[in-house]
């Protein structure tokens, strides 16, 4: 006999963290659990407000009737809850980490469950992973950067939007000082640039040879976006765009139209495992390559997106974060090494 529950748990951030959608000091996330025979398995609904489709006033009501049906089981529950994705993400981590583990007599760490069997898994390959450079002061976002350098990482992710003019000088000078071959920047504009303006960015990046952009006008701008994607002269990478997208037809439509460079995927955003999946099979279709990231999950979260990205042997450094963000956050077998993500054996 199964039965599950949900609570609530806010995220305090270390450093208040800069978008182009504002400053972030919290991130509210739920943790719902199943209990069958004594065992506890934890899953997590990264809600991220203002973002996500699913961002409605009637969220906890939604989890709760989950709860209320959780013998539906996953295949059902999934399907029936397809305009809400941080709550499918969070039944597929508590529903895999049952099948793997119910029979386990050694499993006893909920927040960090064995989930899919690859090397990552067991503590013997890392992910490489990029540096994440937050908004803020020039001077703070030089210190991110140099930090990062430090440790290693060869590819830097560089949140950009609001101050596009000292953000050229930054990436102007990195690129002074590290060539493409050195060090690889991609750059993340949250929607934060005009149709017209994002035109000269474009160009202005590809000058200094930057990997990708993610995002550079807001979503839902399609006929601009796909204009966008067919001349620009930096690869662009779809992420919001995604994000409200749920039956797979559309999915596919929509990546037909606009033909991006890359899509990435936030498995709290676009319906977890199996809505990535679906993603990741349409974008296969039209040769679309994707990377996977994480979307400010507790470290249960990011023990799922981690483990399974590893069984997608991925090519490229992944948006994977490591936990540090937050001062309140839960245990973890994940260790940054370098540039590279590894979970404790």
């Amino acid at each position: 006999m199964m039965k599950a529950s949900f609570e609530q748990y806010r995220l305090k951030f270390k450093n208040p963290s800069g978008t182009s959608r504002g400053i972030l000091t919290e991130k509210i996330t739920y943790f719902i659990t199943i209990e069958e025979d004594g065992k506890k398995y934890l899953g997590e609904c990264g809600l991220f407000k203002g973002l996500s489709s699913d961002d409605q006033p009637n969220y906890e009501e939604k989890l709760n009737w989950a709860c209320e049906n959780i013998e539906l089981g996953i295949e059902e529950l999934w399907n029936q809850l397809r305009e809400w994705p941080s709550i499918q993400f969070g039944l597929e981590q508590s529903f895999q980490s049952m099948s793997v583990n119910r029979y386990n007599d050694n499993y006893t760490d909920i927040y960090n469950p064995d989930l899919y069997e690859s090397s990552f898994s067991t503590g013997d390959e890392g992910i490489q992973t990029n540096g994440l450079i937050w908004m803020g002061s020039i001077d703070f976002m030089r210190e991110q950067i140099k930090e990062k350098l430090t440790i290693g990482f060869k590819c830097i992710k560089i949140k950009i939007g609001v101050d596009w003019e000292n953000e050229h000088k930054i990436l102007q000078q990195l690129r002074e000082e590290f060539s493409a071959e050195q060090l690889e920047l991609r750059v993340d504009a949250n929607g934060g640039f005009k149709f017209d303006e994002a035109k000269v960015v474009l160009q202005q990046l590809a000058d200094l040879k930057i990997h990708s952009i993610e995002q550079p006008i807001k979503a839902g701008q399609i006929k601009e976006i796909t204009e966008l994607c067919a001349i620009t002269p930096t690869p662009i990478a779809l992420d919001e765009e995604l994000i409200g997208v749920i039956q797979q037809e559309d999915k596919f439509k929509l990546l037909e139209t606009i033909n991006p460079q890359y899509i990435i995927l936030k498995p709290s955003l676009v319906g977890g495992i199996r809505g990535s999946l679906e993603w990741i099979n349409a974008a296969d279709t039209f040769g679309i390559p994707f990377w996977i990231t994480s979307a400010l999950e507790s470290n249960v979260g990011l023990n799922a997106i981690a483990q399974w990205t590893a069984i997608l042997y991925p090519e490229m450094p992944q948006g994977l974060g490591t936990g540090g963000l937050f001062t309140n956050n839960l245990p973890s077998k994940l260790n940054l090494k370098g540039e590279f993500l590894y979970r404790n054996k």
